[in-house]
């Protein structure tokens, strides 16, 4: 489709409305799984079901994380965002089938399937959140994703609560209620389609993401052992595999310890704390127009590694103090979030999501600072979506097995504090630019060209004419 015939309005193809399309398609579908699974599995009440459907899930993830960022590279960002989407339809279906029916089998089936569809929007997700914006609004781009795709979470957590509140309980979840999720999930489906191909975005100088928007499944497979063969992407596994982990362990606490309509309220926190995090270091870390951009680089993982080391070390002090015996250990009684000793802990909940989008976000402008090519951004966020989910599995299967939460506890905080060692080695390998390597393509010399090539069409019909 030649550039110079698209009649898009200038605001729809900028970057930032790119971004913002897909942080709503994730609002709707990603955000609107996580609010289900804080209606206590769905209202299932099954712990051990829903820790066996997340590791087949997450497992799954890893598996196909290898290879979604070739197939969207293959299949274009559209349609790999709207393949992505119906997994999550599909398991809040079977949560609700399980509800209903307890059809145990359907829900871990579609698990499975949830993890093969998933690996494919993150991919997709991560090549348009990473390559279409400048490099120097690439830790904006995140904060705007992140904070609008935590606010389906958050509204999720908040219909919670008020269910709660309003009943006392979450025994069970009404038929209303999960139509209404499906119905905001089947809404983040038909917005897949209102993104735009990297050809027609076109960034505030000029530039063009990239002219073609396929590739070819034998250019995948060699771009995806070129890149196992990059140092720096062998260097980030161990923050990609750490970023996920303590997702379990945190779950776990918030189950043990609190009462129903105080998970709801830690989930309202977890969602806040992550769109505060996502935004303050995307705007005012990560994207600091003061400094250059390796500096940016080095004081992200400053900030990171201090959050995480006072965070967790508050964590490590409350966690000390009790384990899975808690109920039993205290006459059967959960913390409420009206006990005066609930405070501390509920800023705790907030702090650990916080902490949680930050590490995301340093994962993320790490990966984006080394290539502003969308098809290297997808193989790169396929490998980190599988890398992150092969840690989930593992950490939900640590769970299923009740280990001690103090070592789930210490397992977590101390793969991530590994993790920031060889990421250094990363941030310092990072140029000020990637635009002399890369080949930038301005719509201008585009449309120019298309002129050109037109008129020269025109001419020979002319001279055929004219000859005939």
């Amino acid at each position: 489709m030649a550039f110079a015939n698209m009649k898009l309005p200038v605001w729809y193809t900028t970057p930032m409305t790119q971004v913002v399309l897909v942080g709503i398609t994730c609002f709707a579908t990603v955000g609107m799984f996580q609010a289900v699974s804080n209606l206590g599995a769905g209202g299932t009440q099954d712990v051990s079901l829903s820790d066996t459907s997340n590791g087949v899930l997450y497992g799954m993830f890893a598996l196909t994380g290898l290879i979604s960022g070739g197939i969207n590279n293959v299949l274009g960002p559209r349609w790999t965002l709207f393949f992505g989407t119906l997994g999550y339809a599909l398991y809040v279906g079977a949560l609700w089938c399980f509800q209903v029916q307890g059809t145990r089998w359907f829900l871990i089936f579609a698990g499975a399937v949830l993890g093969f569809t998933a690996a494919l929007l993150w991919s997709a997700q991560g090549s348009i959140m990473m390559s279409y914006p400048l490099e120097k609004d690439k830790g904006k781009a995140f904060g705007v994703f992140w904070a609008i795709f935590q606010f389906g979470s958050l509204i999720g957590a908040i219909i919670a609560l008020a269910l709660n509140i309003k009943s006392g309980g979450l025994s069970a979840v009404s038929t209303s209620t999960y139509i209404a999720f499906l119905v905001i999930i089947f809404v983040g489906v038909a917005t897949a389609f209102l993104v735009l191909s990297p050809h027609l975005v076109v960034r505030s100088d000029g530039t063009i993401v990239r002219l073609d928007d396929k590739s070819k499944v034998h250019e995948e497979v060699v771009g995806m052992f070129r890149m196992l063969k990059d140092w720096r992407m062998l260097a980030l596994l161990p923050m990609f595999f750490a970023s996920n982990y303590f997702y379990a362990y945190q779950g776990s606490v918030n189950a043990t310890v609190f009462d129903s309509s105080t998970r709801a309220l830690n989930a309202c926190l977890e969602g806040a704390g992550a769109i505060v995090g996502a935004l303050l270091i995307g705007f005012l870390v990560l994207d600091n127009k003061w400094i250059s951009r390796r500096n940016r680089g080095y004081l992200g993982l400053a900030v990171v590694v201090t959050e995480t080391i006072i965070v967790w070390s508050v964590g490590l002090s409350w966690q000390v103090t009790f384990d899975r015996n808690y109920k039993a250990d205290h006459n059967g009684t959960l913390i409420n979030y009206h006990d005066s000793n609930y405070g501390g802990k509920g800023a705790l909940y907030f702090f650990y999501y916080f902490c949680d989008a930050t590490y995301q976000a340093l994962v993320y402008w790490i990966m984006s600072a080394l290539s502003n090519d969308p098809f290297t951004l997808a193989r790169f966020a396929g490998l980190y979506k599988a890398v992150q989910s092969a840690g989930s599995a593992g950490s939900f299967g640590m769970d299923a097995v009740l280990t001690p939460l103090l070592n789930e506890h210490l397992a977590s905080w101390i793969m991530m504090l590994v993790s920031f060692i060889p990421a250094i080695f990363v941030i310092r390998s990072i140029k000020e630019t990637n635009y002399e390597d890369e080949k930038m393509v301005y719509v201008d010399d585009v449309r120019r060209e298309e002129l050109e090539e037109g008129s020269a069409t025109e001419e020979k019909i002319d001279e055929k004419a004219s000859t005939s």
